[in-house]
C-alpha cells in the first residue's frame, strides 16, 4: 500500500474518530438540558404554593403526592401507599413503587423525603432543595431505571415529624431483602461548596466502599466528590447516622450511601424557593448517580 495512501486512510479515521466524539458529546449535552428541564418542571411544582409546603397530613402533601404518583404510573410502575399516624395524629403517606413482578431478589432502596415544613405564621416554606430536589432526582431515576426489577423507589413522607415516615417504610419492607439504601436529601443548590469557588461538587456519605466505582461514573471529571461533610466527623457522623431518614436502615446493618449538596442558609427558610437552586449542576449530580446505579 503507497505510503501516501495510508497517510490519507489515518487521517480520514482519525476525522470520523473525532467526529464521533464531537456527536457523542453533543448527544449527552442535549440529554443533560433534556434532564434539568424535567428536574426544574418537577421542583417547581412540588415547591409551589399549590403544595404549600408539603407539610405531612395536609393537602399542599396530597397535593404533592398524586401528582408523584401521576408521575410514577405513567412510567408503568406498580404505586402503594404506605399509610401511618404521627406523634401529632396527622395522617401521612410514603408512596411506594416497583415494577410488576419485583421482589424476586434482593432489592436496591432508593429514598427521598417529600414533605416539607407547610406555611407557619403567613409564612410559606417551599422546601425547593429541601427535599423537593431529592424527590425532583427520584423521579428522575424513576424515569431512566425501569428496566430495573431489582429497585425499590420509596418517596418518605414524615420527615419533618420525627422522621416518623421512614419507621413506618422500615415496617412496610420488612419482607423485602434489602441489600442497599440510597438516600437523596437535598442536592439542587450550590451556595454552600466545600470548596469556596467549586460549584461542581456532590457530597456522598457512607460512599468510600464505593469510591472506585463512583469515580468511574465521574469519569468525566465534571463534578468534585467529597465522602463527608465538610470536613467534619462530627457533623457526618450526624447526618449520616442520626438525623437522616436513612437511619432506621443504617441502624439495622444495611449499608447505607446518601447523596447530599449540603445545607445552606436557605434549609428551613421562606429563601428556599425553585429560583434558588443551580439546574445545570443538580443534572450533573442526577446524572452521577444514575450511570453509578447502572453500574
Amino acid at each position: 500500500m503507497p505510503f501516501s495512501f495510508r497517510i490519507r486512510k489515518l487521517f480520514f479515521a482519525f476525522i470520523l474518530f473525532m467526529l464521533s466524539g464531537i456527536h457523542q458529546a453533543l448527544a449527552q449535552n442535549v440529554e443533560l438540558e433534556q434532564l434539568q428541564e424535567k428536574l426544574k418542571m418537577d421542583v417547581e411544582f412540588l415547591s409551589d404554593s399549590i403544595c404549600n409546603g408539603r407539610k405531612t397530613g395536609s393537602s399542599g402533601a396530597s397535593a404533592a403526592a398524586l401528582y408523584i404518583i401521576h408521575r410514577l404510573r405513567s412510567n408503568g410502575y406498580e404505586v402503594r401507599y404506605n399509610v401511618f399516624e404521627t406523634s401529632s395524629g396527622s395522617m401521612g403517606r410514603n408512596i411506594v413503587a416497583r415494577i410488576p413482578g419485583n421482589g424476586a431478589k434482593a432489592s436496591i432502596l432508593l429514598m427521598a423525603a417529600y414533605d416539607g415544613l407547610g406555611s407557619m405564621g403567613g409564612k410559606l416554606y417551599p422546601g425547593a432543595d429541601s427535599n423537593a430536589s431529592g424527590a425532583a432526582a427520584l423521579l428522575s431515576l424513576a424515569d431512566n431505571l425501569k428496566d430495573r426489577d431489582d429497585i425499590v423507589f420509596a418517596f418518605v413522607d414524615g420527615h419533618n415529624a420525627n422522621m416518623s415516615g421512614a419507621e413506618a417504610l422500615r415496617t412496610y419492607l420488612k419482607k423485602t431483602r434489602l441489600k442497599m439504601v440510597v438516600n437523596l436529601n437535598t442536592l439542587g443548590s450550590t451556595l454552600a461548596p466545600p470548596v469556596k469557588f467549586w460549584k461542581n461538587y456532590l457530597i456522598a456519605l457512607g460512599g468510600m466502599p464505593y469510591q472506585r466505582s463512583l469515580e468511574k461514573a465521574n469519569s468525566n471529571a465534571a463534578l468534585r466528590l467529597y465522602y463527608d461533610y465538610y470536613g467534619s466527623r462530627s457533623f457526618t457522623d450526624l447526618f449520616y447516622r442520626r438525623i437522616s431518614d436513612h437511619k432506621v436502615f443504617f441502624d439495622r446493618n444495611i449499608p447505607v450511601l446518601m447523596f447530599t449538596s449540603g445545607i445552606t442558609m436557605n434549609t428551613n427558610r421562606e429563601s428556599d424557593d425553585s429560583a434558588s437552586l443551580d439546574y445545570g449542576i443538580f443534572a450533573l449530580r442526577v446524572d452521577l448517580i444514575r450511570r453509578w446505579i447502572i453500574s
